[in-house]
Parts: C-alpha cells; structure tokens; sequence
C-alpha cells in the first residue's frame, strides 16, 4: 500500500493546470433509454481515474465512448485540447485492454505483443526493440516463446497489458482489469499493475465495479449510479466524506441511521434517531426537524460489556452474528428498534479477554468525529 499512495502523490504533482481529457456534458441514448446523463469530467494528465459503479450504472458505455465503439448522442471529449468524437477508433491515440485479455491463443507471447506494431507497419528491428522493452516492463523477459494457455491470469493479464502499452498510447482504457484473477493474486496485481502504469506514465481511465481495487490503484474516483457521476474525489475523501447516502453505501461498509435534527450550532449538531442521539462534532446549516441520515463506518465503531460514560453515541444490543476475519473480528448487534448494526473490532492481541459470543448483549459506542451526516 505503501507503493500506490507513493505513486498516487508522484501523480497528485506531476498534473498539469490544463485537464488532460475533458469530458463535456456527455449523453448517450439507445432508443428511449438515456444510459449516460449529461457526464462531465476533466481528468489530468498522468493519473489513474477510476469509473465506480454497479452493473448497469453506465460505467462501460462512458468507457466505450472514450474509445469510440459507441458515438454519443451529444456532448464531447477532448483529448490533448483537440475533440475525438468523431475520430474512428483506429485514429484515436487510445488503447483498450479488455477483461477478457483477447490474447490470440494461437500466437506467441512475443507475437500478441507485436501484432499492432505490424499492423502499423513498423519496421522489424524497431518492432524488436520495442517488445523487448514491454517484455521487460512487465518482467515476462523468458515467456516470449510460450502460448498465452501456457501462463497463469496473472501473466496472461500482463501480456496484455504490455500489448495495450506497446503501441504508446497517449490514453490507456481499462475495463475490469483485474476481474478474472483469484483475491489473492488481483491484490497483488494490483500494484504491479499501478507501478507499470506509472512508469510508463500514461493517462488511465479504468471501470470497476470492485471498490477496494478503485481505492487501491485510483489516483481519483468518480462513482456512477443511474448514468449520473454522483461523487469525484481521491479515495480516502470519497470514503471518508461521502456526499449523498448512495456512495456512503456502495463504498465499503456502513451503518445508516435515519433521523431528524434536533440541534444545529456552528461546532455541533445533535440527530435523534429511534436507536439513540447522535452528537456531531460540527454543524451542518440544516434546521430542527429536518430529516437527515447518519453514516458511520463498522471500524469507527467500539464495543464494550460496560456501558460507555458519554451521554450520546452509543446502543446497546445482542450479538446474533460474528466473523472473525484475521485482523478483525465483525460483530452484527440487533438494537431494541430491530436494526441490525456492524462493527468491525481489531484483534491487536492473541489472547484478549475480551471475547464477545452469539447471544452476548453489547454496548456500541463512537466518538464525535466518526459520523458523516447526509441530507441526501
């Protein structure tokens, strides 16, 4: 982790003032259904940009247009300062890798590679030399001469990645990356993959519907629900500030309270909700009575047999389900109102007395400063 937040500042300083490539108020429509809603993003040069969102969102059809498999209904984009829209894809500076890989499984690893080089027309010793270096960047220097059935995912995935790079695009497009690949092998490609990307230094537009692999590899990310981009920002503000209860609830796990706002001054503001009171440790210009929700994220959440000293921020209730998980054991309460609450608890110790069981009754506690309160 320590590697993609280096590179995600490396990224953070190397953008230039002018955006990259400007999406403008693009829509796309097939037949009655609008499936990308009037999207606008300015996305800088040199950084990774993930599309997040569920099936269905409009996430590929915005990267299909990127690449001009599919023409938009209105709107354009600007690649470099100069607009696409109506180049073929075979003129545009852009290359696609798919989830897929659509290796030729009848060539070599060095021949997929080579294959748009040829088709431009490049000459051998330069065709050469140039998919040697992509061998080396993707360190597959010994794997030239076997079939892409011959290499685990994760090689396959690196070839064709390499293919993607070899023809130095000035865009790369990444659709679902990784979603071919076991847990424990995309986590690790992950950042092999960031680092390639870096060292390269091509601009990226990726779509994911995997939220720990945005959050992993995206400088920014923009998330889509409905054809509508609803939040940009880098990962830790989307996750940590989340703008409306949607994201609050595709990224990652929470806990959602809905209430009403009782109390609103400039340092604080006091939520009932049916499970307890809420104290906030900022306002949020709203007005008594408005109705708001309360998201708070399983980790920020402490559980104890004795109940808490603080007068707001905690429920009490029965634990009717757990999973230890290695780092972290989560804990499921059921509260008196039926809601059903998770908390995330570390295991920082091997043999801590402290060991909550089906059926234990619990108190929930948070500080002040664990809440996102949203209005929408």
């Amino acid at each position: 982790m320590a590697l993609t937040e280096s590179i995600k500042s490396s990224v953070a300083t190397n953008t230039q003032d002018k955006p990259f490539l400007q999406i403008n108020n693009l829509i796309k429509e097939f037949g009655d259904n609008r499936v990308v809603k009037n999207v606008s993003v300015n996305i800088n040069k040199g950084e990774i940009f993930a599309l997040l969102g569920s099936s269905g969102c409009g996430k590929s059809t915005l990267l299909r247009m990127l690449a001009g498999f599919e023409t938009p209904t209105s709107g354009e984009i600007l690649l470099d300062g100069k607009n696409i829209i109506n180049d073929a894809p075979y003129h545009r500076p852009i290359n696609m890798m798919f989830q897929s890989y659509a290796l030729f499984p009848h060539l070599t690893v060095w021949d997929n590679i080579a294959f748009g080089l040829r088709r431009e027309g490049m000459a051998k010793d330069e065709i050469a030399d140039r998919v040697e270096k992509m061998l080396a960047l993707v360190q597959l220097d010994s794997f030239g001469k076997r079939k892409p059935h011959q290499l685990s995912g994760g090689q396959q995935q690196r070839v064709a990645l390499a293919r993607s790079l070899a023809k130095r695009p000035q865009l790369l497009l990444l659709d679902e990356p990784l979603a071919a690949l076991d847990k424990k092998l995309r986590e690790r490609t992950q950042l092999e993959l960031v680092n390639i990307i870096e060292q390269v230094g091509v601009t990226c537009v990726m779509v994911t519907h995997d939220q720990e692999e945005a959050m992993a590899m995206a400088s920014r990310i923009a998330v889509m629900s409905d054809g509508v981009i609803l939040q940009i920002g880098k990962p830790n503000d989307v996750y940590e500030t989340p703008n409306c209860r949607f994201v609050a609830d595709f990224i990652g796990s929470v806990n959602m309270f809905n209430g009403a706002v009782e109390v609103d001054e400039p340092d604080h503001v006091v939520i009932r909700t049916p499970e307890c009171t809420h104290y906030v440790g900022h306002g949020i210009t709203g007005t008594p009575g408005m109705a708001v929700s309360v998201a708070i994220r399983p980790e920020k959440i402490s559980v104890s047999a004795d109940k808490p000293a603080q007068e707001h921020n905690y429920v009490y209730g029965e634990v009717i389900e757990l999973a230890y998980l290695g780092s972290y054991t989560v804990y499921h309460l059921k509260l008196l109102s039926g809601m059903i609450i998770k908390a995330n608890v570390s295991n920082t110790s091997r043999h801590g007395a402290f060991h909550p069981k089906w059926g234990d009754k619990l108190f929930a506690h948070w500080e002040d400063d664990a809440m996102v309160v949203l209005t929408r």
